[in-house]
């Protein structure tokens, strides 16, 4: 049997994931303790869809216009979608509970590893013993019992979200950069209303515990864009909940008898508005990776390293694209909050320029017939870990090929539909015929 602490986005993919590999799958969970929204992109839904979790996104979908006030410039972007938490988060246990899969709601108390899988107590449950774990519980997930290092870790940001009823009106949604963070705003129809400002824990000279709300509550009045947005309605039931929303990559993602999955294996920034995406990322990968650790234990290396190098090369990416949203507000560039980020992590480009001569051809793990294997990939400037075919055509034979022969004659053996696919390719990588 696997066990699967956590039912979020990441939890729940791989739950179902294992299932259609014919896995026994037991999910321990806990409700969230809060209400929330979350904006999410067309891709994200169509992840979200691709993984299986069709009943999480139709009662939870919400569209929304959304504004964007950044670096002194207003404009309207086309539509973000509104996730509502309690309901996709209902949701999600529905496709769970429809796939076969056992929920146990309750807090998980400790997780003691053994030889031959792992011994985790749930809090009045008793004891369940399980041939592999899969950490999924967020960012408040623990070290791994075989973490070794400190990992990697962004500047240490908190998130102060703001959640009251207002007066009914449209759905809507709008981000605003401010000198010493950046908040982002949502409202529902029903009238139910979220301020979310994200700021440096280091610089931010929050007052204590006690005097928070009114402090997050001026600073929300002092914004044109959030008067204007939310109007001058009343705030009944106005709460305040505070998350950690720094980045963070765990130094080791996977192991022989467990896997880390979702923001427990690396957490982004908000800003990229991207977190659900690249949990999912990390997830639908995951159970070919445990199908391969438990079924050809003599690649267990091989599945390790593909998590790992994946993991890694997501959460460098995301991190890379949030650094450029953050070098774009040119305003307050030398403030604390954004000079650490316009930075971090590294000056490395999120896009690499394509160069069709620096192409080279390596042997990788892949993902085969439901396992991890090794094949022959080429290495681009934006796929450092390589890509193996496309549209069902194998890349490295094919430039192997081009070496020495036209692209006409190289390309003669493909259908129609391969050979635009793999000419596209080749040309979006600065091949000159």
């Amino acid at each position: 049997m696997i066990a699967i602490l956590g039912a979020g986005p990441a939890g729940a993919a791989v739950a179902l994931g294992l299932r259609r590999l014919g896995y026994d799958v037991t999910v321990v969970c806990e409700w969230r303790r809060f209400a929330a929204l979350e904006g999410v992109s067309v891709r994200v839904l169509e992840a979200l869809r691709g993984a299986g979790l069709q009943h999480a996104l139709a009662e939870a979908t919400l569209p929304s216009q959304r504004q964007v006030s950044w670096n002194g410039q207003q404009h309207a972007q086309n539509i973000e979608y509104l996730l509502d938490r309690p309901a996709f988060d209902r949701g999600l246990r529905e496709d769970l509970r429809l796939a076969g899969v056992e929920l146990i709601e309750g807090r998980v108390l400790g997780v003691q590893p053994l030889a031959t899988g792992s011994r985790i107590e749930i809090e009045g449950h008793g004891v369940l013993a399980c041939e592999f774990l899969v950490e999924a519980r967020g960012r408040q997930a623990p070290a791994s019992h075989k973490t070794l290092g400190k990992g990697l870790r962004g500047p240490e940001t908190v998130s102060l979200l703001n959640r009251w009823q207002g007066t009914t009106g449209e759905t809507a949604s709008a981000v605003e950069s401010l000198e010493d963070g950046w908040a982002w705003m949502a409202r529902r129809a029903d009238g139910q209303c979220y301020w979310q400002w994200t700021v440096d824990v280091a610089s931010a000279q929050l007052p204590g515990k006690a005097q928070l709300l009114d402090y997050c509550s001026q600073r929300r009045r002092g914004s044109a864009l959030a008067r204007a947005f939310f109007g001058a309605g009343t705030e009944a039931d106005l709460q305040l909940h505070a998350r950690s929303s720094t980045a963070i990559l765990s130094p080791q993602v996977c192991g022989d008898h467990w896997i880390r999955v979702g923001d427990a294996a690396m957490a982004v920034d908000p800003l990229s508005g991207n977190g659900i995406f690249q949990s999912l990322s990390s997830a639908l990968q995951a159970p070919v990776v445990i199908n391969t650790l438990l079924r050809k234990p003599e690649r267990a290396a091989l599945a390790r390293r593909f998590h790992q190098q994946r993991v890694e090369q997501l959460f460098l990416r995301f991190a890379r694209i949030g650094r450029d949203f953050y070098a774009d507000e040119q305003r307050w560039k030398d403030q604390p909050f954004w000079h650490a980020r316009r930075q971090w992590p590294d000056a490395e480009v999120a896009h690499a320029q394509a160069d069709f001569a620096a192409l080279r051809i390596e042997r990788a793990p892949v993902l085969r017939e439901g396992f991890v294997d090794e094949a022959e990939v080429v290495i681009t400037a934006d796929q450092p870990l390589g890509i193996w075919h496309v549209q069902g055509v194998e890349l490295a034979p094919l430039l192997r090929r081009l070496a020495g022969e036209p692209i006409g004659q190289v390309l003669a053996g493909l259908t129609g539909e391969q050979g635009k696919v793999v000419r596209g390719w080749l040309l979006a990588q600065g091949y000159k015929p």
